[in-house]
């Protein structure tokens, strides 16, 4: 890594991540470039921008394939890649991916059609939980107690027409304590590690989770950073459930939010994010 190094931040908002992570390079003397993904331009031959590594914190699923993409083919390293944020921001191919390398996961069935949805429920059992492949923070997600209300959903999905809703990602509902588990992967190791407590069958922190630090056991730690490997690492936060027949990984986000994390632990988890990325800038 060069003395004149900087640090691209490529994000939608300053939220309290952002801004630690600016103050966390700040303190490590490391220059940021902010380059807003409502502003940024990407023409084919790269110019305007100096960052030597973009590190992505767009809350936009859409503008953070295009723009790493862009940034891959500029020759500009990002932390996640491209093919990372690509593979874990879709349910399905994520899903594919963490079967391939043996990872426990809920039970799942894809359907293409409304009518293979109704029969992927049957597959799944009822209760079970319809999903868009692509999406995060809960929202759009279902669970579907009987056929009726199955039907019913179906229909209104097929009625916004689309895309996001033309595929339908049915999972089996876990019975499981009112929390889940979240990992926070950095590289080879876990920096960081909570429960998030909800009565809420959705337990995420940004659907008002209580959250609560632990100390990973090992088999957590064995299984979350095997997930994180399988999906192609970096800085991703994996969410297991306490399933009746053990661990199961449920999703590995790209992008991750980490305050509730920061405020459950205390850990510097932005300081480590970045001391990541300047690993990564000297490779």
């Amino acid at each position: 890594m060069s003395e004149t190094f900087t640090l691209g931040l490529f994000y939608t908002v300053i939220r309290p991540e952002e801004k630690w992570i600016l103050e966390a390079s700040a303190a490590r003397g490391v220059p940021v470039e902010r380059l807003h993904d409502e502003a940024v331009t990407f023409p084919l031959v790269r110019n305007g921008f100096q960052a030597d590594l973009v590190l992505n914190r767009s809350v936009s699923h859409s503008r953070s394939l295009y723009a790493l993409r862009f940034f891959e083919h500029y020759g500009v390293p990002t932390v996640n890649p491209y093919e990372v944020v690509s593979l874990c921001g879709d349910k399905v191919l994520a899903s594919l991916r963490l079967a391939e390398a043996g990872i426990p996961t809920p039970r799942t069935v894809v359907a293409l059609t409304p009518e293979a949805a109704m029969k992927a429920l049957d597959e799944v059992g009822y209760p079970a939980v319809l999903k868009p492949p692509i999406g995060s923070w809960g929202r759009l997600m279902a669970k579907v107690d009987d056929p009726e209300e199955a039907e019913q959903i179906i229909e209104h999905k097929t009625a916004l027409g689309s895309p996001m809703h033309s595929i339908f990602y049915v999972q089996e509902f876990v019975e499981k304590p009112d929390r889940d588990l979240r990992a926070f992967v950095v590289g080879d190791r876990i920096v960081a590690a909570m429960y998030r407590h909800s009565k809420d069958w959705r337990t995420n922190a940004a659907r008002g989770a209580d959250s609560e630090g632990l100390a990973p056991t090992a088999e957590m730690s064995e299984l979350a950073l095997k997930a994180a490997e399988a999906v192609g690492g970096g800085v991703l936060a994996v969410d297991l459930m306490e399933s009746p027949e053990g661990l199961v990984v449920h999703e590995v986000n790209p992008t991750p939010e980490f305050r509730a994390l920061t405020a459950a632990t205390g850990v510097d988890v932005a300081g480590a994010v970045v001391d990541y990325v300047l690993e990564v800038a000297k490779r």
